[in-house]
């Protein structure tokens, strides 16, 4: 399972929290990721008078939240000491906050309920459509940020066993890898993940030192320049490159001529070519 303990989800966590404020204009919103398959910690709050809800441990099924978890959908109350079809474990810590009218939405990721996020008022009013779309929009934000953190996790772990041992028969591998490495690096909110994640593409392109000519030339290329030649060189058309790279065709035209200019190409081939000499590409 994924702990809420690591930094960059608790970031990301956050954010959509403070968003999902802003956007709903509900005074108070909280949320956690779960540890293990049936509980959630509320571990960031926004708006919240007192500490009563840090901490707490949702189970699955058990108060408004754990109902989300345990059906995957969306649930609210208008008025949760009252409330008839939840269960009333928390209604201290919930009291003690001063909370009435209360929307839990799962965080669900490839089909698995990663997390909770909840928002609430101080008085007993029925929340509108307005307030459930918002709060759905900061599920989804949360939901990608996880499903890219978890591309990135399984793409470093096969990187890194190729790294170990790398050959002619899994170049091919090792540069896919490396090129979709670099078009979810801009995705990544996390700099200690994002970071982690260019030094392997960094060991990916100087792998094929042995490959590279001695007298092979220094160029220093932006990251995007970069990100466009991984691109080319897998076969991608400029179209292609700007839908990966979530970039506009035209700005795809001009990332590659800047490389190809300074890398001294005139073809697409050529630059990448002259890429993979100067230890840009593998």
């Amino acid at each position: 399972m994924h702990p809420v303990s690591e930094p960059g989800e608790a970031t990301e966590l956050q954010a959509a929290l403070l968003r999902l404020r802003r956007t709903s204009g509900l005074p108070v919103v909280f949320g956690g990721l779960l540890s293990d398959a049936r509980h959630a910690r509320i571990a960031e709050l926004s708006g919240a008078q007192t500490s009563a809800l840090r901490g707490l441990v949702i189970s699955a099924g058990s108060g408004l939240g754990g109902k989300a978890i345990a059906l995957s959908r969306p649930c609210a109350v208008t008025d949760y000491a009252s409330a008839r079809h939840i269960s009333h474990e928390y209604d201290t810590a919930v009291a003690a906050e001063g909370l009435r009218s209360v929307v839990a939405v799962p965080v669900v990721v490839r089909r698995r309920v990663r997390g909770v996020l909840y928002g609430a008022l101080r008085a007993p009013r029925t929340l509108g459509d307005r307030t459930f779309d918002a709060a759905a929009s900061a599920a989804r934000d949360v939901e990608q940020a996880l499903a890219v953190r978890d591309e990135v996790r399984q793409l470093l772990t096969s990187t890194r066993e190729q790294l170990t041992g790398t050959g002619p028969g899994v170049w091919e591998d090792v540069r896919e890898a490396h090129r979709e490495l670099r078009a979810l690096a801009p995705r990544i909110a996390d700099p200690e993940l994002r970071d982690e994640l260019l030094s392997v593409c960094g060991r990916l392109a100087s792998a094929a030192g042995s490959e590279r000519p001695a007298g092979a030339g220094f160029v220093r290329l932006a990251p995007r320049e970069v990100d466009v030649l991984a691109c080319v060189a897998s076969g991608a058309t400029n179209a292609v490159a700007a839908e990966r790279l979530g970039l506009r065709p035209e700005t795809v035209k001009a990332y590659l001529r800047s490389s190809m200019r300074k890398l001294g190409a005139h073809t697409r081939l050529e630059a990448v070519v002259a890429a993979r000499r100067a230890g840009l590409l593998p």
